[in-house]
């Protein structure tokens, strides 16, 4: 498998994205959620790859691109599609299977093929959970911040408060992936990119 370098993501990107606007919304995000991941990186005991985690949260959202219309309004009600159209994208583009599977197994704490079916979600019958950790680390890297508009950074608090709405079992996973991953630091994030935390 060949991990496309920072250059070559954000080519992938300016390809993909419709406006200047929506570049500047997806790609920062994206950014920022590498930023917390490399923060959690850099505690001891994680055994993943980070040049992999890396390009996972670099592309995980590019699948947004395609949401948009042809005058650059976002559709959101199709939104919990990202996911797949971005594995999709990345799949037509010759991206390895290894890395799309970072756009489809990235929304919320991991959706179910159960989840799909009883909530009547806009999505395959499927499973999009991680399964690896590097998979796990970009999902739980990407609660931290939210392209709402204005983009904001995520407590952990909000997120889980969040989060128990779809049961306790979804919460439960939030919570294991703290204690297993530890929180980020946002307050220098924020700062340096002038974002609010809520």
């Amino acid at each position: 498998m060949r991990i496309p370098t920072d250059g070559q993501i954000r080519a992938l990107h300016a390809k993909h994205a419709p406006t200047r606007d929506a570049f500047e919304l997806v790609y920062t995000h994206c950014e920022i959620v590498w930023g917390i991941a490399e923060q959690l990186l850099a505690r001891d005991g994680l055994d993943v790859d980070a040049d992999l985690v890396r390009a996972g949260c670099l592309l995980h959202d590019i699948g947004v691109y395609r949401l948009y219309d042809e005058d650059g309004v976002l559709d959101h009600a199709g939104y919990l599609r990202h996911g797949v159209l971005g594995h999709d994208l990345l799949r037509e583009e010759g991206i390895s299977e290894e890395i799309c599977r970072f756009c489809s197994r990235h929304t919320g704490v991991g959706l179910t093929r159960d989840d799909v079916r009883e909530q009547g979600l806009p999505l395959p019958p499927a499973d999009y959970v991680p399964v690896t950790g590097e998979e796990e680390l970009v999902m739980y890297a990407d609660k931290f911040h939210s392209k709402t508009e204005p983009p904001t950074f995520v407590s952990a608090a909000s997120y889980a408060a969040r989060v128990r709405r779809f049961g306790a079992g979804k919460a439960a996973i939030f919570t294991s992936m703290c204690e297993r991953f530890g929180l980020p630091d946002l307050a220098p994030l924020a700062r340096a990119y002038g974002h609010a935390t809520v």
